[in-house]
């Protein structure tokens, strides 16, 4: 005789939740693999999933909020390169899954509540993903993750310091290592003769200098150079222009790694103010390889980022989480590379 309450229809983790006498978040942490629940109500929930015929991801498409499926994405800026980029990369990967997404820019005073940041996914148990690069992204995915665990969250971060011990610890974020791309620079910057190498520090998550500026700091300090101050600047050419002009009027000053291209692209207009012949005397480095670096004139030496593969692996995360036979994760962790065009080169010295 078949058990009465295997013909019982479920739609729902709650009524699985129901049934088997726990709470629905209960429900979720088995679904989704945490291990702070008892052996034996994880083999209760799993026995009533299957005595259902449900499977985890028919059971992860309703915590995710119904039959359609979607996903919001929480993003500081939609118009830097690398928020724009991991954009498209995330957008590509959850299309082919069949999920929309939503696209909820921070301000950036905004995420100060956690009912702040959930007001922003229209359904409380919307999964998203949050494009951690500056304070308001971080400051939202933390509240997200404090306000419950019934539906998944993915981060896109900045690299941890160290990225063995965060995988183990935290599945759920993903960031390319431009700490080591970082180092690599600076290192082939040092290797065309340059003494030593400014840095332009855009705004980070992590830490006053962040990662990609602990890259550049390691590095001489690893080669026994001077480290200069760091020079603060926003994400724009202007910023760079602004910086430039100050530092160029230094003739010791003759390599600059940048935080980003747009930075770059200002330190180069700078130098051309200053009569400062690139690379002869001055090479300039950018980082993220926006398309533009490869038209400026000169053509911008830059470390190459792959912005749209940290999108669609951030993608991956989240539904592998809602849906565990989903494709298995693409390897995030291969170093950036650096694209040699005409603005760094050997430094000539002047007689």
């Amino acid at each position: 005789m078949p058990d009465m309450a295997s013909s019982e229809r479920v739609t729902s983790i709650w009524d699985i939740a129901r049934i088997t006498g726990v709470s629905h978040q209960t429900v979720s942490r088995v679904i989704n693999g945490k291990t702070n629940v008892k052996a034996s109500t994880r083999e209760l929930v799993l026995r009533t999933i299957e005595e259902h015929g449900y499977t985890p991801s028919t059971v992860a498409r309703a915590l995710a909020g119904g039959t359609a499926r979607t996903l919001t994405v929480l993003t500081v800026n939609t118009e830097l390169y690398g928020c724009a980029a991991t954009l498209r990369g995330i957008e590509e990967a959850a299309r082919l899954a069949g999920f929309t997404v939503a696209i909820s820019v921070l301000e950036p005073g905004a995420a100060r509540t956690a009912r702040d940041v959930e007001a922003r996914l229209g359904n409380p148990r919307t999964p998203a993903i949050v494009i951690a690069f500056e304070s308001a992204g971080v400051r939202a995915l933390s509240a997200l993750n404090a306000l419950s665990d019934d539906s998944p969250v993915v981060g896109v971060v900045e690299r941890p310091d160290s990225q063995a011990a965060a995988m183990a610890a935290d599945p759920t974020r993903v960031w390319i290592d431009d700490r080591s791309a970082a180092a690599h620079a600076t290192g082939q910057l040092l290797g065309l003769g340059h003494e030593t190498v400014h840095y332009l520090a855009p705004p980070s998550s992590t830490a006053q200098l962040g990662q990609r500026g602990l890259g550049w700091q390691e590095t001489l300090v690893a080669a026994g150079r001077r480290v200069p101050d760091p020079v603060d600047c926003e994400w724009t050419p202007r910023a760079g222009y602004l910086a430039g002009r100050e530092l160029l009027v230094d003739p010791a000053v003759t390599a600059v790694l940048c935080g980003n291209d747009d930075l770059a692209l200002g330190v180069l207009h700078a130098a051309r103010e200053r009569g400062r012949a690139v690379p002869d005397t001055l090479s300039v480095v950018g980082f993220d390889d926006a398309p533009h670096s490869a038209y400026a004139a000169p053509t911008l030496t830059t470390v190459r980022m792959d912005f749209e593969g940290l999108g669609r692996a951030a993608f991956a995360r989240l539904h592998s989480l809602l849906e565990p036979e989903a494709p298995a994760l693409p390897t995030l962790w291969e170093e950036p590379e650096l694209i040699v065009r005409e603005s760094a080169g050997p430094l000539r010295r002047t007689v």
